[in-house]
């Protein structure tokens, strides 16, 4: 009874959320990819890109695959493992296999701008792969939290190795960078779907169709080993700055986040520090580069899946045949 009533919570939290995900489902599912793009019109012409979508439906199959055994194996390290190790070497696996092997083609974040093309316009179409690369990693929020983030998603993945010495970012300035996703979506489902068109004091502002969030990607460049020099300037940047603060791509511009962040606050399952039980210690919060452990609970939203705070919690410790949280406590007191 008690596994029975946790569930029916759950589906009730879900079931609004659920019917939004559908109704937008609905319009792309039995989509078909569209070799020959269609005309953006405006000043805007689509961009043969360096490394098209593969024709081979057998590749697209496999990377279907792939990103569900990574997203299930990331579940199963960071909710019932508990391991840090473990999400760090599902990292390195997905840096080099949805990095540089695929060079950054696998992204739900730049889906965005597909399935909105194909809400708007009936003439641009996109493969079952791209749907699936857009939708499952949601479902894998509403049932598990943001494990995809954690350490599938190879943009998130190169920032958290990186982190050497974490800083705190003060609270009011995390609370106002926070809104920078949701922003950087509206924009870019603007210009993916419509473009930007008006008048200024005169001037006519004709901005054509455009996919911003590949076009402004920092890390695709490392991953293809190429790029304008303005984009490896602006990856460098992300790269060092992501030394001291933690994932402030994946924090305050990542607009694929901001929807797993939505997704993740309904999640069936998602990371708790100590779910038997509860410590003021807060040794978590302090381990958290992100601010996501509030009143010592992990906040369901912020929270991506890193698995930072089970290293630092006495009691995990103590459950990986380290000492006892009693002594460790004490170990603590005398420093």
């Amino acid at each position: 009874m008690s596994s029975v009533r946790p569930f029916t919570a759950f589906v009730r939290r879900l079931a609004p959320l659920a019917l939004v995900v559908a109704a937008l489902a609905s319009g792309v599912l039995f989509a078909q990819y569209q070799k020959a793009p269609p005309d953006f019109g405006g000043s805007y012409s689509f961009p043969t890109p360096t490394h098209p979508e593969p024709k081979q439906t057998w590749i697209h199959a496999l990377d279907v695959v792939m990103l569900v055994a990574a997203m299930s194996v990331g579940a199963w390290l960071v909710l019932k493992r508990r391991t840090r190790n473990g999400v760090l070497a599902l990292s390195v696996f997905s840096i080099a296999y949805f990095g540089f092997f695929r060079q950054g083609c696998i992204c739900p974040i730049g889906a965005i701008q597909n399935v909105t093309a194909s809400l708007v316009d009936p003439r641009y179409t996109i493969s079952l792969g791209v749907i699936a690369f857009f939708f499952l990693p949601l479902v894998f929020a509403l049932l598990f939290g943001r494990v995809f983030c954690g350490g599938v998603c190879a943009l998130g993945a190169v920032q958290d190795l990186v982190l050497v010495r974490p800083v705190t970012v003060p609270e009011k300035l995390d609370r106002v960078l926070r809104w920078g996703p949701y922003l950087y979506l509206a924009v870019a489902v603007l210009f993916a779907g419509w473009g930007l068109h008006f008048t200024l004091g005169g001037w006519q502002i004709n901005m054509g169709r455009r996919f911003l969030i590949c076009e402004w990607d920092p890390f695709i460049s490392l991953f293809r080993i190429s790029g304008a020099f303005h984009m490896l300037v602006i990856g460098g940047v992300f790269i060092v700055g992501g030394m001291f603060v933690g994932r402030p791509y994946c924090r305050w511009l990542c607009p694929y986040g901001g929807l797993l962040a939505l997704a993740s606050r309904v999640a069936w399952k998602n990371v708790s520090i100590t779910p038997d039980r509860e410590t003021d210690c807060g040794l978590c919060a302090g381990a958290c580069p992100f601010g996501a452990i509030e009143q010592l609970r992990a906040h369901r939203g912020r929270c991506v899946s890193c698995t930072r705070c089970y290293e630092s919690c006495p009691f995990e410790i103590e459950r990986r045949g380290g000492p006892s949280a009693e002594v460790q406590f004490a170990r603590l007191v005398k420093q």
